[in-house]
């Protein structure tokens, strides 16, 4: 199943992706419907409705436009550890960002001028779907609602100020989410998908979610150890190698620029990079 968050007439509205077209469900994002526990039996029940839109037609929101909490996972596939000079870790290195941070999956990405080394990382995301406390990678398997596309645009300079990275990751608007949520028994990253980055066509990043140090259950079986996890959550599960910042010489994002962000069996993220003074 394909859940979406559209824009209907400038209200947002949940929908199920059907052969038909999208059909409206009674919920502003597929957030609220998740948090409703009997969320896959009301969207499976409106498979046949109506079409609200096709989708061709459709114009999307992030999949999750107010998740109470969007925790990050860096340095989680081997390649990108590598490039970085780091040894694998034992435990997961973890960050969070703003909801005010995320963005529609087709939306023009405007930044003002405060960072010169506009980067990006192609991310598999998944969003939570059961509340989960201290559970178990096995009980966390149970708790994926499903799977999505982000991409982590980071300010490296200002991601290198301190230690914490934080503040070169939280910039408003800079993490496109969607454009849909396929759930797990349509989708298996463990099992391995494709994920790649384009900038203005030419392929910056190439990778596969099996080579994951931490898979989706392994990481929301750790977060939950210390904070609960609920429904709509987002967790985005690292980046493979091939970042900007990587590059001989390095290279950024500039003004005009256009960022595609692909994950097999998903679907795309297309980003125009903006930056004005």
């Amino acid at each position: 199943m394909r859940l979406a968050t559209l824009d209907i007439e400038g209200r947002s509205q949940a929908a199920v992706e059907t052969s038909r077209g999208f059909v409206g469900l009674p919920f502003s994002n597929v957030g609220d419907l998740l948090r409703v526990p009997r969320w896959r039996e009301i969207a499976e029940q409106n498979l046949s409705g109506d079409v609200l839109v096709s989708i061709s037609e459709a114009t999307y929101l992030a999949v999750v436009t107010e998740p109470r909490k969007v925790i990050c996972c860096g340095l989680n596939y081997r390649d990108h550890i590598l490039e970085t000079g780091r040894d694998l870790p034992s435990f997961p290195t973890l960050f969070t960002k703003y909801a005010d941070s995320l963005a529609a999956p087709f939306a023009e990405l405007s930044f003002g001028s405060e960072s010169n080394e506009i980067d990006w990382e192609a991310e598999l995301a998944v969003v939570v779907g059961a509340e989960v406390k201290n559970c178990s990678p096995e009980q966390a398997v149970s708790a994926i609602a499903g799977y999505t596309i982000s991409n982590d645009i980071s300010m490296r300079d200002w991601q290198r100020r301190t230690l914490q990275w934080f503040q070169g990751k939280a910039f408003d608007t800079s993490t496109p989410l969607g454009p849909v949520l396929v759930t797990p028994d349509e989708c298996d990253p463990k099992a391995g998908l494709v994920i790649t980055c384009h900038v203005n066509g030419e392929e910056m990043q190439h990778g596969n979610t099996s080579t994951l140090v931490f898979d989706s259950a392994a990481l929301i079986s750790y977060i939950s150890r210390f904070t609960t996890l609920r429904p709509g959550d987002v967790i985005l599960t690292g980046t493979p190698g091939g970042v900007g910042m990587a590059q001989t010489p390095p290279k950024f994002l500039r003004d005009g620029d256009v960022l595609v962000t692909s994950i097999e069996g998903i679907g795309e993220l297309r980003n125009l990079i903006s930056i004005h003074n």
